[in-house]
Parts: structure tokens; sequence; C-alpha cells
């Protein structure tokens, strides 16, 4: 998530429950209600046709069984046979022209041979708050086209037992993917994919590690100079956030007195937040799956140099209808530290692995085949 603070301390807000009246019902509201069912069976019943047609394409292809994995997240994935899973998306809402139901054939290999590619590798670091469970779409599509896929959890994140307002420092934060790149054989490169508060994880990777990183990818993510930190990138625009100043709930376990440990963020104003275009059934998983944020980090001024940094490829994915990092902040950004190239997806908020999760791994795919 994008960090917006002022120095004034968060004005305390008085919260009230909205009461809806349920005493009459209206026979149009029954109209649109019964129309709405309808019409999403009638989503759920297409979506089912195209998992039964490339299910049995992919047994014509292969003459074999198609199995079915079941979890809905990866993290370090082993050098054993993947399963070839079939992608199924969670929404039941109509998909607009911008991000289609993939047809079968092309749902399964998207014309794309990763065997072929320089690096078919990606690794997938997600943002303040949330974990490796936020790429679970993007997983299976990718895994689809037979890329090889890791999503991490860093530290105090996801399914990591760590207590976010124990971390210190960056290096602490980053260490599951400093540990994993580190433990890359002699000559392999993978592609870095950074969302969020990610973008400036990655940095710090590619600082370390620029010889195995072959891209990079930053998804309305804080993409910073050298000297920088993501408090330092956010509070340029202060005060044009304010649902994000609304949202941010600050802890202070060690006290009230000491700067605050983590970050919060208020469960009623995720949708509105981050997911303002997102299916309400991963609206739902995120609010039972985000943790806090920890603060040290956030304050932390990266060292970039052109020597290490400067020598890896960045593309940006930008965000438009993003509320937590402003397609304004973006674009400044993007001025200021140009990267190779730049792409938009329409109509996406801040997590497009939600809203947009067709357009987005078509981009992907798009970015690992630039040679």
């Amino acid at each position: 998530m994008g960090i917006c603070l002022s120095t004034k301390s968060p004005p305390r807000r008085n919260l009230s429950k909205r009461v809806t009246n349920n005493t009459n019902s209206s026979s149009r509201w029954s109209r649109v209600r019964s129309s709405s069912i309808k019409r999403e069976k009638f989503d759920d019943s297409v979506i089912h046709e195209h998992a039964i047609a490339a299910a049995l394409l992919f047994q014509q292809q292969n003459g074999g069984v198609l199995p079915f994995d079941r979890s809905s997240s990866l993290r370090h994935v082993p050098n054993s046979k993947r399963h070839q899973s079939l992608p199924r998306s969670s929404s039941t809402r109509a998909r607009s022209l911008t991000d289609p139901l993939l047809p079968p054939q092309q749902l399964l290999n998207q014309d794309v041979n990763a065997d072929e590619l320089e690096v078919s590798h990606i690794v997938l670091v997600h943002g303040g708050g949330f974990g490796a469970w936020c790429w679970y779409k993007t997983i299976a599509l990718l895994e689809e086209c037979k890329f090889r896929v890791t999503a991490i959890d860093l530290t105090g994140s996801g399914i990591d037992l760590f207590d976010a307002n124990g971390i210190q420092s960056l290096s602490q934060y980053v260490a599951p993917l400093a540990d994993f790149l580190e433990k890359l054989a002699d000559g392999e490169k993978v592609i870095l994919v950074g969302h969020d508060f990610g973008g400036a994880c990655i940095s710090y990777a590619m600082e370390l590690y620029p010889s195995k990183i072959a891209k990079a990818i930053f998804i309305a993510a804080s993409m910073l100079k050298s000297g920088q930190s993501t408090l330092d990138m956010f509070s340029q625009k202060e005060n044009s956030n304010d649902l994000m100043r609304q949202a941010q709930k600050f802890l202070y376990t060690n006290g009230n007195n000491l700067p605050p440990t983590a970050i919060d963020l208020d469960k009623t104003l995720l949708k509105d937040l981050l997911f303002n275009h997102s299916p309400a059934k991963d609206v739902a998983l995120a609010s039972v799956s985000m943790r806090p944020i920890p603060f040290p980090p956030v304050l932390e001024k990266l060292s970039l140099t052109d020597a290490n940094y400067g020598s890896v490829r960045r593309f940006y994915i930008q965000t438009p209808e993003d509320n937590a990092i402003p397609i304004t902040l973006q674009e400044s950004m993007i001025n200021e530290s140009p990267p190779e190239k730049v792409f938009r997806l329409k109509g996406s908020d801040h997590s497009p692995f939600f809203s947009k999760p067709q357009a987005l791994h078509k981009l992907l795919v798009e970015i690992a085949k630039i040679t």
C-alpha cells in the first residue's frame, strides 16, 4: 500500500453504523435482485463451460488426464514436476473488453513457449500488508503458460509467523527474497515483479543481486531514486490522498512516546482504497488475510547505484483507477526515474491481480518476451 503521512497525529474519527430500512421491500427491488441472480448464474455457467472445454482440449493435445491443483497460492516452488492446474477466476462479474475471459486454447498456452525464453522464472513480491496469497490468479495463469513461478512471503507477511511490529529494517523485511536470490544456481536469472511497497523491496534486491535479475517489473509500485525512502516519495503528495490517511491506523507496541512500529489498515475502507474494482470474493479474502505493515522499512532510504540497480532492465505497469497510489504519483515516479517501457492497465484499481488478472497476465508475458 502507499504510505501517505502528515506531521500531525492522525485525527480520531467517530464511526457511525448505517441502518437500512428493510421493512418495505418494493417489487422493483425484487425484480432487480432476481435479474442479478440470473445474470450471476449465467456468468457461472459460461465460466464452467470454458473450464470443461479447456480440460477436454488439454486431454486431446496431451493424451492424459488433467489434474487440478487445489492450492490457492505458492511460495518457494520445488524443482519437482509441477501440476498442470487449470486457472479459475473467483469473480462472477461480467468481463469487460479490457479483461475478457480467454478462450481455452489461448488460456492454456497464450502462444508462449517458456522453454524458448531467455528467462522463464518469475518471482512475485507482494506489497505492504499483502502476502504471497494475493498472487493466486497470476500464479495459475503463468504456470499454464509453462512459466516457473515463485511467490515470496516477506518477513511478517502472509504465513510468515514473525510479528511485523518487531521488524527493525528493510533488510530484515526483505530477507526471504534475499535468501531466495542468494541460493539461485550460478548463471540462473529471474524476472522480479514487485507490487506496491514491494517495489522498494525489489529495488533493494536489484542493488544486491543485479547479476541474478534479468528484468524488474513494478506494478503500481514505489520506484524510488537513491537516497529516497518510501515515506519520502509518498509525503510529496500527502495532501492528495485523504482516503489513505483515513484508512491508516498506527500501532505503538513500544509505547506512545516512541515512533510507530507498524501501520494497520481500517478493514471498512479496504474496498474503497485498494479494491475499488475488484470482485467481492477477493475483497473478502484480503480482509481476513492482510497484516500490519512494519514501519521502520518505510522510513529507510535506499542506496542505489548505476552499476548495480541501474544495470537491471526496469518496466512499469500503471493502474489508472488506483486510490492508494494515484496515477499522478505513479507518473511522478516514472518521470523522475524513467524505466525502459511503461504499460497501462486500463480500468485497474490498486490490485490488478484481482481486478484485471487476465490483462495483467498478458502484460507480464509480453514483458517476459521482450529481448
